[in-house]
């Protein structure tokens, strides 16, 4: 319906204007407002989710690869884990745990869990850092990118607040973070497109909504990134965390009501 159409539209700017300063795709945001509001079925909220954040995220790419954020390692050790691990995750998705539920509480757990961790830290003005090393990194890259790839969620949403709270500046996590999310979330897009013609069910995308979505978060993603470099690094980092909390703190809701 067209005003389905446009709601979708809609969310994907403002979720997108919103969460692309700190590294985050929105998707996490979305996620809800498809099944509550727009009614799509599961599981193909989770490749639709994944097609959002394939149209979506060249906005915001394009931006901060124009202020030279996307030079260095940091996003080829994210994708270095988190491709191989989507396509286990689409997997695990589609065949062992199809419904809702179990998503809601778990990726809820988790949120709120990182979410209250980083807070913790800027409360406490922890400036001690906490360097990873590049195996470290893929490793919790590859974990994540089972985690995206069963709930759509890209993964930015994770590796961002873990990131940062191991020291690293939202100015260099935001762009990798993106980067990984948007090639991790194509890889995962054909794989569902590729499990829809073995498994029964809804599992493909709903390709207007996505697309509509998408569409949106492309313009909303731009604005995000244009937005951060004229916002405070703490600032940025309680948005962070408070996003985190908050959209757990929902799927918890969600899940064990």
């Amino acid at each position: 319906m067209p005003g389905e159409l446009m709601l979708a539209f809609a969310a994907g700017v403002v979720i997108a204007t919103v969460t692309a300063p700190v590294g985050v795709s929105g998707a996490v945001f979305l996620l809800p407002v498809q099944m509550t509001v727009l009614d799509v079925p599961n599981p193909s909220v989770t490749p639709t989710n994944l097609l959002y954040n394939v149209i979506a995220g060249p906005g915001a790419l394009l931006r901060y690869r124009r202020d030279g954020g996307l030079t260095g390692l940091l996003a080829r050790q994210l994708l270095a884990g988190t491709v191989p691990g989507v396509v286990v995750g689409a997997i695990v998705r589609v065949y062992l745990i199809p419904g809702p539920r179990a998503f809601r509480v778990v990726a809820g757990l988790v949120l709120v869990l990182l979410g209250l961790w980083l807070l913790r830290r800027i409360v406490r003005r922890r400036e001690t850092r906490r360097t990873l090393s590049p195996r470290a990194i893929t490793s919790l890259s590859f974990a994540v990118g089972i985690v995206g790839g069963v709930y759509g969620i890209g993964g930015g949403s994770i590796l961002s607040p873990l990131l940062v709270g191991t020291g690293m500046t939202v100015a260099v996590v935001a762009p990798a973070a993106l980067a990984s999310t948007f090639v991790t979330s194509l890889v995962g897009a054909l794989t569902f497109a590729a499990l829809s013609l073995l498994a029964d069910g809804s599992v493909a995308p709903d390709w207007p909504i996505g697309i509509a979505c998408g569409t949106g978060g492309l313009i909303g993603g731009y604005l995000g990134a244009r937005l951060q470099p004229r916002l405070p690094e703490k600032a940025l980092q309680v948005l962070l965390g408070g996003l985190a909390v908050g959209i757990g703190s929902l799927y918890l809701l969600q899940g064990l009501g």
